[in-house]
């Protein structure tokens, strides 16, 4: 029995996305779709479930490439299923805890800055104006875990002055 296809119109309508990023996620190879006799584009009506896929692992914070990956596990390109999300849910889930943590670190972070008043960027405990912290690596260290502490000691050690920021 041949599939159902419904046109790109459709799909974007009932999947509440804009037509554009149907041809983005085709793009990417997230979703495939063919040509009617007349040049339009057409989608099986299971990609409407695989459409709700993707927008729900983006909404967890997933990349494209991470849902392109886990796309690629299921068989012959099919759909996902139930089964399928609570399978890579499970594989997600320290990703999503380490990002979740990270969200706390922050909000800390935050808090502390709100409340000491200062409106400094030369000041601020969140800024780094001789960027010490970049010696322990790349990313947003102290959102990654690295403690003021420690990053004035490798400073210290290096020879460095501590900013007014670090000696807070």
């Amino acid at each position: 029995m041949e599939k159902p296809w419904i046109t790109i119109g459709d799909v974007a309508t009932r999947a509440g996305v804009a037509a554009s990023t149907l041809r983005f996620y085709e793009t990417e190879g997230l979703i495939s779709g063919r040509r009617s006799a007349g040049g339009h584009r057409q989608y099986a009506r299971d990609t409407l479930r695989r459409i709700a896929f993707i927008r729900a692992a983006q909404a967890v914070g997933l990349a494209l490439p991470d849902i392109r990956a886990a796309l690629a596990t299921l068989p012959d390109g099919r759909t996902p299923t139930k089964a399928d999300w609570s399978r890579l849910a499970r594989d997600w889930g320290p990703r999503l805890d380490a990002q979740i943590a990270a969200l706390q670190r922050l909000r800390l972070k935050l808090d502390s800055c709100i409340g000491c008043g200062c409106l400094s960027m030369k000041a601020c405990a969140l800024y780094n104006p001789k960027d010490a912290a970049a010696a322990r690596g790349a990313g947003a260290r102290y959102l990654l875990g690295d403690s003021w502490s420690s990053v004035v000691t490798d400073s210290q050690q290096a020879g460095q002055a501590a900013t007014p920021a670090q000696r807070k």
